[in-house]
Order: C-alpha cells, then sequence, then structure tokens
C-alpha cells in the first residue's frame, strides 16, 4: 500500500520548490505561471528512526522504509475548472492521489509575482476550493443528468439519485463533499473520484523569519481548523536536501524546528487517512509496511503477499519499545513479551511481526 499525496496551489506559491526540496529532483521552478504542465511524481522515503535500530540488532542486507509518493501537479487558477490556464488538465492528476496538500503563500516577495498580486492566504484557499468543488459539481451533476433517465426504468437505482441530489445540493454552496457526506455516502460516490471527497493538508510556505513566528501560525491555523496544517520554508527545505544529516538537523534547531517539512507531510499523510506502519525484520532485509489503523493481523499479511493473507495461521507479533528493551526476539520471548495473535487481532503501529502460513 504506498500513499500519494498530490501538491497543488495557485501559481508561484512555492510548489515545485517544495517539490525539489522534498524528493531531490531537479524540476523546474520559474518566476511564472504554468512553469509546472504535466505532473512531477517523486517517491520519498518516509523518515523512520525505529529502522535504524532494528537494522542495529538484525544487520540486514538491506532497509527498505515506508514511502510517500507526490505529485507535484500545475498550478490553479481562478476559472480553472472552466477551462483557465491548463483547465481540466490538472484535475485529472488530482483524482489519482489519495490526498490533497494545498500550499498557500504567506511568505512576501517582491521578485516573485503573486497571480492575485497580493498576499492573501484565506483567498488563496477559497480560490482553490471554489475551482475544485466546481469540478466536482460538474461531475455530479453529469452523473445525475444520466441517472435521472435510468431511475425510470430501474427504480432500485431511486436511492443513489437522491444521493446524488444530496451531493449535488452541498457543493452548490460550496461545501466540500468530505464535510457533508458521511463515510458510506462517500464509499458509495467513490467512482466519481470526487476531489473534495478526499483528506485535505495545508502547507503554509513562509519566510525564513516567519517559521518562528508563533501568533502568524495561530491565525493561519484557524483559517483552515480543523483540517492538518504544515508550516514550513521551501527555500530551507530546499538547503536541507543538499546538506548532511547532522547539518541539517543543526539548521533545523537554529531555526527552532524539531522536523523537517518532510516529516512533517509524511506524518500528516499518514494521519489524515488513517493509516500506520508495521515492521518485519530479519538477516535479508528490516522493512516498514504500510496499512491502514484497524486492519487485521491477516489484512497485514496480505500486504506483504495475498498468499499470507490466504493462508494465514497466526502472528508471531513484538511490540518495537519491548524488541528495543530486550535486545533480541529470542530475549523478549524469555521475557514474555512475544505474543502469537491469531485473525482477530487488531495491528499496532510499530508492531515487529513474523506471519506464519500455509497455503
Amino acid at each position: 500500500m504506498s500513499l500519494s499525496i498530490g501538491i497543488v496551489g495557485l501559481p508561484n506559491v512555492g510548489k515545485s520548490t517544495l517539490f525539489n526540496a522534498l524528493t531531490k529532483n531537479n524540476v523546474l521552478a520559474a518566476n511564472y505561471p504554468f512553469a509546472t504542465i504535466e505532473p512531477n511524481i517523486g517517491i520519498v522515503p518516509v523518515p523512520d528512526e525505529r529502522l535504524a535500530k532494528l537494522a542495529e540488532i538484525y544487520q540486514p542486507q538491506k532497509v527498505v522504509p515506508a514511502t510517500v509518493t507526490f505529485v507535484d501537479i500545475a498550478g490553479l487558477v481562478r476559472g480553472a475548472s472552466q477551462g483557465e490556464g491548463l483547465g481540466n488538465k490538472f484535475l485529472s492528476h488530482i483524482r489519482e492521489t489519495n490526498a490533497i496538500c494545498q500550499v498557500v503563500r504567506a511568505f512576501e516577495d517582491n521578485n516573485v509575482i503573486h497571480v492575485e498580486n497580493e498576499i492573501d492566504p484565506k483567498a488563496d484557499i477559497e480560490t482553490i476550493n471554489t475551482e475544485l468543488v466546481l469540478a466536482d459539481l460538474a461531475t455530479v451533476t453529469n452523473r445525475l443528468d444520466r441517472m435521472r433517465g435510468e431511475v425510470k426504468t430501474n427504480p432500485k437505482l431511486a436511492p443513489l439519485a437522491g444521493l446524488l441530489e444530496k451531493a449535488k445540493a452541498g457543493l452548490d454552496e460550496g461545501k466540500l463533499a468530505g464535510s457533508f457526506l458521511n463515510v458510506d455516502e462517500l464509499e458509495q460516490l467513490r467512482d466519481l473520484q470526487l476531489l473534495t471527497a478526499k483528506p485535505f493538508i495545508v502547507a503554509f510556505n513562509l519566510s525564513e523569519n516567519q517559521l518562528s513566528d508563533s501568533d502568524l501560525k495561530k491565525r493561519l491555523q484557524a483559517i483552515v481548523d480543523p483540517c492538518p496544517v504544515v508550516f514550513l520554508c521551501a527555500k530551507v527545505e530546499a538547503e536541507l536536501g543538499e546538506l548532511e544529516a547532522v547539518e541539517a538537523q543543526e539548521l533545523l534547531s537554529s531555526l527552532g524546528q524539531d522536523s523537517s517539512g518532510l516529516d512533517q507531510l509524511a506524518t500528516a499523510g499518514f494521519k489524515a487517512l488513517g493509516l500506520q506502519t508495521f515492521l518485519t525484520a530479519g538477516p535479508q532485509e528490516v522493512r516498514a509496511w504500510t496499512i491502514h489503523a484497524g486492519d487485521t493481523a491477516p489484512q497485514a499479511a496480505g500486504v506483504i503477499h495475498t498468499d499470507f493473507e490466504r493462508g494465514f495461521i497466526k502472528a508471531e507479533v513484538v511490540s518495537y519499545s519491548d524488541l528495543i528493551t530486550a535486545g533480541s526476539v529470542a530475549e523478549a520471548k524469555t521475557k514474555g513479551k512475544l505474543r502469537l495473535e491469531g485473525r482477530d487481532y487488531i495491528m499496532r503501529d510499530g508492531d515487529v511481526v513474523e506471519f506464519r502460513f500455509n497455503v
């Protein structure tokens, strides 16, 4: 299971600069609209200090972290849903991602033009949301128009038509689909790939000096609350990408930051999508696997291989913290920290697991 996050925003808000920093790719970052035409894709490992600790114990041939796929999508402009700028071209790219990260400009820089000629984070967010809502409204309206005819010959479709009417009404009011449709309703409309049904993360792109401005952060957070928020400086992230780990941490500390934008975005993405990781460890490899919170042991086994889920017998489980304290699986077993769990076991973040199966 992989996590993909579409990076969207108005032109010249720092999307491509951030993407370059996150992926260490040389993607064009230019001071004019539509510098990004085709989406740029980068697969980024999720930093996880637990893997390094397990590697010390097992001395594996390789270490495989969980990953996040970042997709840098062309800048939106007002009227994009009606064909302005790149029009609907960018929309198909967003539909394919699991979550949407809106990069919103909060920094002042006279050398970098703003498409609306003023720095107004709230207005920028409203512009982006409006275009996404209008795009969804067009999708729902088209489906509803077809559905009305189908209901006449198949009355069983009436409940779905009613749900489409509800979705259309909410979108007409400018609401995001995820804010007024419940989980079951969203699932029924999954095939529409509604943009505003996706989890949202807002990344405010600040200047270096603004990173320590707690009052500003509170004001910005209030604009989008309760949406997950990340505060970062794309220029600083670019610098971090050029430094060794120790130097990068020193730079973050000098700016009063505990973690990089990558760490924050990955964590926010996992939280927004209700994801967590379990770990496998041995002399061949130490690896992090991504699953949904609430997944059972057989479902987790299936992420490794479908045969593991089909032939699941038991899961040998020890928590990461207990394993590190014990120093080895054998010692953890001696201390009674190693457990055999069955089909009903709900996986926990950081479980170190070996699956037993028979096919």
